[in-house]
């Protein structure tokens, strides 16, 4: 028998500097049988950092053609599409075509790199395309983080990112390795 997704509760309340975005957030996130807790916390990182009124969690990994969140307009198109882990070409190409903002956060260290080193030749065309990504030291700390019910605070300014659970703080410092022309 399958298992069932593990849901998370989470207030997450988010103080962007760099955006002028304040808001608090009440996310029902629900973590599938085969993701970790550190893919599970790049995942909300990933929302705090493009936080809007109309940004959702999707179906994630249980569904091919979704990215892991997105942002569409009122009429429908797919204005932000959030990428995590290490998509291929293909799915980069159709990602880019989809969305007028495509976002990818791998992480992973050294794997990451060398998935890198290996699309983003690929990728010089796409001009709605960023690549973000996250150190392995910075999610394995992350990780750590996790629990069903959070209350989480992330504060961002000058492109740095604090999360604080409680007494916890974890300080992320994202590295684009594409921006957006």
């Amino acid at each position: 028998m399958a298992q069932n997704a593990t849901i998370y509760k989470i207030e997450l309340s988010i103080s962007d500097m760099d955006r002028h975005y304040y808001e608090t957030h009440k996310l029902t996130v629900a973590k599938h049988p085969s993701e970790t807790d550190e893919r599970l916390m790049v995942r909300i990182v990933a929302f705090a950092l493009n936080a809007h009124e109309n940004l959702e969690l999707t179906k994630g990994l249980s569904t091919d053609n979704e990215p892991d969140i997105w942002q569409k307009s009122l009429s429908g198109e797919i204005d932000v599409w959030v990428a995590l882990g290490l998509p291929s070409e293909k799915v980069i190409r159709q990602s880019c075509s989809k969305a007028a903002k495509v976002i990818i956060y791998p992480y992973g260290g050294r794997t990451a790199e060398v998935w890198w080193d290996k699309v983003k030749n690929g990728t010089t065309r796409f001009n709605n395309l960023q690549v973000i990504n996250f150190s392995e030291a910075d999610t394995a700390a992350l990780a750590k983080l996790a629990s069903r019910a959070m209350k989480l605070q992330v504060n961002i300014q000058d492109g740095d990112v604090m999360l604080s659970v409680d007494e916890s703080v974890v300080y992320v410092a994202p590295d684009i390795w594409k921006g957006a022309a």
